[in-house]
């Protein structure tokens, strides 16, 4: 979300009136690469850009596609095989041992399917949504590269064509939807081929506890473009100057925590108010929310005093309820300092959302990235569970 951010705040400061743009997205990628597919970069025609769609290596000869782009106003796949450390085709050898589609597309402010537009409606879903985007077709009679298919949150599709692409890629998007998994499919015998990308809603993270470890978990998070909200009953915790980078500062009491904040599955909530009774009385009410992750600062018997309390209160400790609770918060990475804590405590959260241990990369077995062992096709993988609505069709 963090890159949609980024893209949506730069393209809103352009003047068209004096600058074109292109937008460039990853959509497929065999093999291993900087970046995965949906990752995205906004170009403009004096070389400036924001986002990214490799280490660096791309975004150079990107730029001068870009320019072909807009001057044509036609949208294009352009390919980078780097799979050969000695082809200086682009001026140097890569050596990442893949093969990368990128797709460009014309920026239009006034074009009604502007694929910024549609940027910016996925940092407003609140649940899973699907985009189909068509990168290589053949059959310019009725599909054309750059067309698209949308699943959104609500279980309506929109599409962008209307010669029959919805009804090519209904069923897929439903299947995607459920795998939650992104990929590539090859429609027409192979004429036609679209990328389905999973968008999910940014994390939202909770912090009880408006003391000073409670800053720089707040500015971190924010880095990563996740929302935070600071709460804390104590109104003279939640001074302004303090967390500048906090969205929201909520001051409530303890008992009406579940009445004020609406928790969803993209909710991760860390406590770390320093007042055990405080404390007992918020995880009571979070406990059994739909939130993803509750971390609890502090040693470990502490965290098992507030579940003592919880289950001499009814509460039962199911695997699930045990899955999302971590005590102590955070990665063994050496912490002591509020900054190196904040790291432990972000990077756990992060390596929850994505699945992951938290280990060092060197012990993982397999690729960094997500891999389909049957084409080698690299993919983002969602793992949270899905509360999305029955699916609607619309034309």
């Amino acid at each position: 979300m963090k890159e949609f951010k980024t893209i949506l705040e730069t393209y809103k400061e352009i003047d068209f009136s004096q600058r074109k743009a292109a937008l460039a997205t990853v959509v497929q990628v065999k093999g291993s690469s900087y970046r995965s597919p949906g990752a995205r970069m906004l170009m403009l025609d004096n070389g400036r850009w924001v986002g990214s769609i490799s280490g660096g290596c791309l975004e150079g000869d990107a730029l001068r596609k870009s320019r072909k782009v807009i001057m044509s106003n036609e949208p294009q796949t352009v390919t980078y095989d780097t799979t050969d450390d000695d082809d200086n085709k682009l001026g140097i050898g890569l050596g990442c041992n893949g093969i990368i589609d990128i797709l460009i597309e014309p920026i239009d402010p006034k074009a009604e399917h502007n694929p910024i537009k549609q940027i910016e409606s996925f940092l407003e879903y609140k649940n899973y949504g699907v985009v189909a985007t068509v990168f290589e077709s053949t059959d310019n009679e009725t599909i054309k590269v750059g067309d698209k298919a949308i699943l959104m949150p609500d279980g309506n599709i929109y599409s962008t064509n209307t010669t029959g692409l919805t009804q090519l890629l209904n069923e897929d998007l439903a299947s995607i939807l459920n795998s939650r998994k992104s990929e590539t499919k090859s429609y027409s015998s192979g004429k036609v081929k679209v990328f389905f990308e999973v968008i999910q809603p940014g994390i939202n993270l909770l912090i009880f506890g408006g003391g000073f470890d409670a800053k720089p978990v707040t500015e971190l998070a924010n880095v990563l473009g996740w929302n935070v909200t600071v709460s804390d009953e104590c109104v003279a915790h939640l001074i302004p100057i303090n967390f500048p980078k906090a969205d929201q500062m909520v001051s409530c009491q303890r008992d009406f925590v579940a009445k004020e904040f609406d928790i969803s599955p993209f909710t991760a909530i860390v406590l770390m108010s320093h007042n055990l009774n405080y404390d007992k009385e918020v995880i009571m009410q979070i406990i059994e929310s739909e939130a993803a992750y509750i971390g609890i600062l502090g040693p470990k018997n502490r965290a098992e005093k507030l579940i003592a309390h919880m289950e001499n209160n009814g509460i039962e400790m199911t695997e699930e309820t045990k899955h999302k609770l971590h005590y102590p918060i955070g990665l063994d990475i050496g912490a002591e300092t509020p900054d190196e804590i904040a790291v432990s405590i972000i990077s756990e959260i992060q390596a929850k959302f994505s699945n992951r241990t938290g280990g060092f990369l060197k012990y993982r077995k397999g690729p960094i990235h997500y891999k389909d062992s049957k084409n080698d096709q690299v993919f983002k993988q969602v793992y949270l569970k899905n509360f999305f609505p029955n699916k609607k069709s619309s034309s």
